[in-house]
């Protein structure tokens, strides 16, 4: 039985980005609904090979009964791990849509969504002990001001911290609507959602350790790329966006990469073209796209 999925963002373009050989080998690390895997498929020839990367267990209802298909259900930051242990040295290209899925938010229980009363989870992988529920009312103050301030980018990450400190000495905080209740002073009704949104998004980075999976994902990325081999992502917020800009321009998370004597930089990677935003009419079908931002890269 397929898991419900929307359709997926910027299709065409990402797949297009690949530059598909009929006879290569491409990686798709984030296979959730397999709408994605498909459109490779149907431009691979009988010869080619897909694998599929997704940790969250739901997807394995997706798979789809092809022998060119291999899914692998995992976290893609063991990329390389997972693509030895099944004979796979070097692929030609790689394809990343980054964050939720809209699986995962349009089902309440998993707790990704504001719009939603729901127990504090937010695991992508269901099997990890670690959840929202630790994040709240696990962590000390400083550090849940660093979790909301880093990865919610909040200014007043310092006051929620403290709030949210203070509200568990009456018993933890269990589901989504006491987190937004203790909250409440820090939610202006013309702002809730977007300010909402910010604290979901730092909660579930921090969860999820996907800025540290990201990083190391990339890094793997162009141990197993093949020379001309390429990358395209798919990121729906600056923090993974900027991760990946930088390292498509100059094989770097952060500074500038060092010059020869000559003043000469040697990069690992080349971005091709700018990247692409979805169209009005594929945000007016799927809302999820709004904030997708694409890059391409290819290995030098």
């Amino acid at each position: 039985m397929l898991m419900e999925y929307h359709n997926p963002v910027l299709l065409t373009e990402t797949v297009d980005g690949l530059n598909i050989q009929p006879d290569g080998v491409y990686v798709d690390v984030t296979f959730g609904g397999g709408g994605h895997s498909r459109e490779i498929l149907s431009r691979l020839g009988e010869n080619g090979k897909l694998i599929a990367f997704d940790q969250d267990k739901d997807a394995l209802e997706n798979t789809i009964d092809d022998p060119r298909f291999l899914f692998i259900n995992e976290n893609f930051r063991f990329l390389k791990r997972f693509l030895r242990f099944y004979g796979y040295t070097e692929v030609d290209g790689i394809l990343g849509d980054f964050g939720v899925s809209s699986h995962q938010f349009d089902v309440a229980a998993r707790g990704f969504s504001t719009r939603f009363e729901a127990d504090l989870d937010m695991r992508m992988n269901q099997n990890d002990d670690f959840s929202a529920y630790h994040v709240v009312n696990k962590y000390g103050e400083a550090e849940l001001k660093r979790v909301l301030f880093e990865y919610g980018e909040l200014r007043s990450a310092a006051g929620m911290a403290k709030v949210i400190a203070d509200a568990r000495n009456d018993g933890p905080i269990k589901s989504s609507e006491q987190l937004k209740t203790a909250l409440r002073r820090f939610l202006p009704q013309h702002k809730e959602n977007k300010i909402l949104a910010q604290i979901y998004q730092a909660i579930r980075i921090e969860v999820n350790q996907e800025l540290d999976a990201l990083k190391e994902f990339l890094e793997q990325s162009l141990e197993v790329l093949k020379l001309d081999g390429r990358l395209s992502l798919i990121s729906y917020h600056s923090l993974e966006d900027r991760l990946v800009k930088r390292f498509m321009r100059n094989g770097l998370f952060e500074g500038e990469p060092e010059k020869d004597v000559f003043g000469r930089v040697e990069v690992p990677m080349k971005p091709i073209g700018k990247f692409v935003t979805p169209s009005e009419k594929e945000i007016k079908e799927n809302n999820r796209a709004r904030s997708a931002k694409l890059r391409v890269a290819k290995k030098l």
